[in-house]
């Protein structure tokens, strides 16, 4: 008997496909055989295959994964927001720090091929350099009644400025001095992509901090208002949607934009009539130890306190009362409605431009943290250049007085005012003249 062939190939004439027949394993289904028993047994597989997952089982999947982590980041951000002002800094803190990750990574696949050194350092260096000078910009406009008068960091405070541009100079010496021939045209690609994310998404977020040194509301109803114009733009759309509204989002309808600014203006009055009634959301942060618990405590904003106004309207003379932040809502509600989605449409252009489909895969189901926040940065930009211009009350507070003491003052004359300020309390039954005997003494001994 002759061997069998093994793996023989059949080649078949006019370029028509090639079958190969093996011994070893075949498609068909071999013939059963007698045990030694004289029982008929089945073939065994040798290989089974894997059940394929259907797109209707991906979908469900996806779907699970994306609504389980979207209550985890609900659930995480009321937790953090209740918790007190710091942590919802360190909150904001971490989303920017991400984002920036995200989006410099799009342009730092090359950097690899390339082999050049020192380009995601730098980037880092640039980013910490950018929240050092804009961290500590905040940190003294709010707290420097505290870094004024402390011994340590009175210097970093009143030279922070100088400190902030020497840094961000050897950053830039360092840049230069690390450039290669062959790679001009990618490092300076390198280094405005760099500063461009560190404006998109840095430096706004910075205005985000700031609305909640402000108040709790400044942050939380900017931030509330996104979310619902969005979820109100994707039921509008597809109830009733049927015009394109922009090719960079092919889904997004402009019966579904424009149902969600009616929608997004409603719930931004009741939200708004919600929150005012606490005081742990309209106070500006006194103590940065504060939480929903305990509490803050000031004199509300005008803003915030009933007003009576009257309308004319066809001879009638009409009068209501009504908060003046209820005329603001108007203004909020619209830009996060007709504005903001520019700021994902903007996002949706860029990784169009590199091809990707998510920015990163941060949050399970929903893609990157910047796939989340694209048009957040952009309105809680608008809401600090609002709140500033048409709200907010500015008066002397006691960080200005001692900076302008400090600053404007020789050591007498700072003396002087400590004198005049002692005599006058103890006139005001503030102090007892124990007190204000030990401070004249004191005084005179310099």
């Amino acid at each position: 008997m002759s061997k069998s062939r093994r793996n023989v190939r059949f080649q078949h004439r006019n370029g028509e496909r090639r079958l190969s027949v093996s011994s070893d394993v075949s498609d068909a289904p071999s013939e059963p055989s007698l045990n030694k028993n004289g029982n008929v047994s089945q073939p065994s597989t040798i290989q089974e295959e894997k059940p394929v997952q259907s797109e209707y089982e991906k979908k469900k999947q996806t779907f699970i994964t994306r609504t389980i982590w979207t209550f985890v980041m609900i659930a995480g951000f009321f937790i953090a927001m209740f918790s007190g002002h710091i942590y919802i800094i360190a909150l904001v803190t971490a989303i920017q720090i991400v984002s920036f990750k995200e989006v410099i990574a799009i342009a730092n696949v090359p950097n690899k091929e390339k082999n050049l050194r020192f380009t995601k350092s730098l980037n880092w260096y640039f980013l910490a350099t950018t929240m050092y000078f804009l961290y500590g910009e905040s940190v003294i406009y709010y707290f420097k009644h505290i870094l004024l008068v402390d011994k340590v960091l009175l210097p970093l405070a009143t030279h922070h400025r100088f400190i902030s541009f020497t840094l961000y100079v050897m950053g830039f010496v360092f840049f230069v001095g690390s450039l290669q021939k062959g790679h001009y045209r990618f490092q300076f690609t390198q280094f405005a992509w760099t500063h461009m994310a560190l404006y998109l998404i840095v430096v706004q977020a910075h205005f985000v901090m700031n609305n909640i040194f402000e108040g709790m509301i400044w942050f939380f109803l900017p931030a509330s208002l996104v979310i619902t114009n969005d979820i109100f733009a994707y039921v509008c759309g597809i109830t009733f949607g049927r015009t394109q509204l922009i090719q960079l989002s092919p889904k997004k309808t402009v019966e579904g934009f424009l149902g969600a600014w009616i929608c997004t203006i409603g719930f931004g009055y009741f939200m708004t009539n919600l929150l005012m009634r606490y005081k742990y959301f309209i106070c500006p942060v006194n103590d940065l130890g504060s939480n929903v618990l305990t509490g803050l405590e000031c004199v509300p904003n005008q803003v915030f306190t009933t007003q009576p106004y009257s309308l004319e309207f066809f001879g009638l003379d009409y009068s209501f009362n009504m908060e003046p932040i209820q005329f603001h809502i108007l203004a909020f509600a619209t830009f996060a409605s007709l504005i903001a989605p520019f700021g994902g449409f903007f996002a949706s252009g860029l990784k169009r431009t590199f091809k990707i489909k998510d920015f990163g895969e941060s949050i399970p189901g929903h893609g990157g943290i910047t796939d989340r926040m694209d048009c957040q940065f952009i309105m809680g930009f608008f809401a600090f250049m609002y709140y500033h211009s048409f709200i907010a009350v500015y008066k002397a507070s006691v960080g200005d007085i001692i900076e302008t003491a400090i600053n404007g003052l020789t050591v007498d004359e700072q003396l002087e005012v400590v004198r005049g300020l002692g005599k006058y309390l103890y006139n005001q039954g503030a102090v007892s003249e124990s007190i204000l005997e030990c401070l004249v003494t004191e005084l005179k001994r310099r």
